[in-house]
């Protein structure tokens, strides 16, 4: 375990929390499986009893001291700590068995991979602050005075525009506290219609001026230029201007000689300075609580709010503008930090019109005559939909396959001022057959239309008009068209 703690190239504090997931994998091996101790006698029937146990492992079970557990001792180990600690002994099996330092027995890719029970209850949550408590924090940063931060009997340990500083980067940023703790000396840089702006900040505060933060290298990617609201430049600026002369500091990520722009007394300013300080002094300040229903107010809640906002603006930006701001290296990433909130979701619902749309756009009329005398049970039309210029009364008019060509449907029943336009369409059909030069596929298409309106006046020509005879009886010329018909023998109830 020495061993690989000396040969690893991962960080300090990820090469420690390998280290004291392997102490308590040691702790259970004397407990439970003794003649697994060395690891190259580790097998896969060893991998899954280690699985097995710390699926059902509690709080405190193998841990060198229990101290700080703050009363959590004796409950469940939750889902995210069981992958971290599975993880940490695959990255040791994988290492020792590319290093060669043991026989390769088993792959510890999959013989130590996350149960599926326990990676459903995983996956990113970034938990955005509310509107209103996120107003008040930022009112609470944009007011912050001496009095406002804790004091000790030398007074504040940090000027008060280092702490501005450090509180409105926080506030408009949008970057973790690791990357806000590693700001370095010159991050700010200013631009006017594209070009840089030298100089003193105070004659950069035009509305047009650009602000621009080189961020540095971070866990995801490599360092980057987003742009940020003039004021957090105005502030991190006034701090560089008081700055004292500082040592230069290794920068933890990337192993150089830098000069950090938060540095005080030959001292980095931690990254739980955030944590510990500035959140606890806002809160105090807005008065609001340092929790709320999901949870306490972190330094990492910012960035997920922030990019809420961003994301459910009235002029937002796009998944692929909000990746490149975040600096995340895959869109996927993005996509847990860009949460619609319920105001644009409704608009959204609201403006894609499910009700409207999906109610009926011609009006439904129940013959309540044919319910009530029984006529519907033996097979007559009960439902009509009023189409403006006739009744369909097919059941399921929303399938039909005529897509509104109804002359063609044998559900469809003309309206009595629709029905002397059929007569005049029938004579006009035949006119353009006889008199109008057409083309093979216009000539199908009203030889199709003539033959539709014939079937349908063929339908009403045995329906009784008001004086009594249907059309067919009522004397006419041979080969007359027929005569108009004015009634039908039940209209739908309006």
């Amino acid at each position: 375990m020495e061993r690989w703690h000396g040969t690893s190239t991962l960080t300090p504090r990820v090469r420690g929390a390998v280290r004291a997931t392997l102490l308590k994998v040691g702790r259970w091996l004397e407990a439970e499986q003794p003649e697994a101790a060395n690891p190259g006698s580790w097998t896969r029937q060893t991998c899954a009893a280690w699985i097995a146990a710390l699926d059902r492992m509690q709080v405190g079970d193998y841990a060198q001291r229990t101290a700080g557990l703050k009363g959590r001792v004796g409950k469940p180990l939750e889902a995210a700590t069981k992958a971290t600690q599975l993880s940490a002994v695959r990255t040791f099996f994988r290492d020792c068995q590319e290093w060669e330092w043991i026989r390769r027995r088993f792959d510890p890719q999959r013989a130590l991979a996350t149960p599926r029970s326990i990676a459903a209850l995983l996956g990113p949550d970034p938990r955005v602050i509310a509107d209103e408590i996120w107003a008040k924090l930022m009112w609470a940063g944009l007011n912050l005075a001496e009095d406002d931060l804790p004091q000790s009997q030398a007074g504040n340990f940090y000027p008060l525009e280092l702490v501005r500083a450090v509180t409105l980067a926080w506030l408009f940023s949008g970057q973790r506290s690791d990357e806000i703790a590693r700001l370095r000396v010159g991050c700010i840089r200013w631009q006017h219609d594209g070009a840089e702006i030298t100089g003193d900040s105070d004659q950069v505060l035009a509305r047009d001026a650009v602000c621009l933060l080189d961020v540095p290298a971070h866990k995801t990617g490599t360092a980057f230029t987003k742009p940020v609201d003039p004021i957090l430049g105005q502030a991190l600026d006034a701090w560089q201007a008081n700055r004292p002369a500082q040592p230069r500091f290794t920068d933890r990520r990337t192993g150089e000689l830098v000069d950090l722009l938060f540095a005080f007394r030959a001292r980095k300013v931690s990254t739980v300075y955030i944590n510990k300080t500035v959140i606890p002094a806002l809160c105090r300040k807005a008065g609001v609580p340092t929790a709320d229903v999901r949870g306490n107010i972190t330094s990492h809640r910012a960035r997920s709010t922030i990019a809420s906002q961003l994301y459910n603006a009235k002029e937002p930006m796009t998944l692929f503008e909000l990746q490149a701001w975040l600096g995340h290296r895959s869109p996927q990433s993005t996509q847990f930090y860009a949460k619609i909130s319920p105001a644009t979701l409704t608009r959204a619902y609201d403006d894609a019109g499910y009700f409207s749309r999906n109610m009926r756009t011609v009006e439904v009329l129940v013959d309540r005559d044919a319910v009530a005398s029984g006529a519907a049970a033996a097979g007559e039309p009960w439902q009509h939909y009023d189409l403006g210029h006739g009744y369909c009364t097919y059941t399921f008019f929303e399938q039909c396959p005529h897509r509104m060509a109804c002359a063609k449907c044998d559900f469809y029943t003309p309206k009595n001022s629709t029905k002397a336009q059929l007569l005049e369409a029938r004579t006009n059909l035949q006119k353009m057959h006889a008199a109008i030069p057409l083309t093979e596929a216009e000539q199908a298409a009203v030889e199709d239309g003539q033959a539709a309106l014939d079937r349908l006046l063929q339908q009403l020509a045995d329906v009784p008009t008001p004086a009594g005879p249907a059309p067919r009886q009522v004397d006419r010329p041979a080969g007359a068209a027929l005569l108009p018909i004015v009634a039908v023998n039940r209209r739908p109830a309006t």
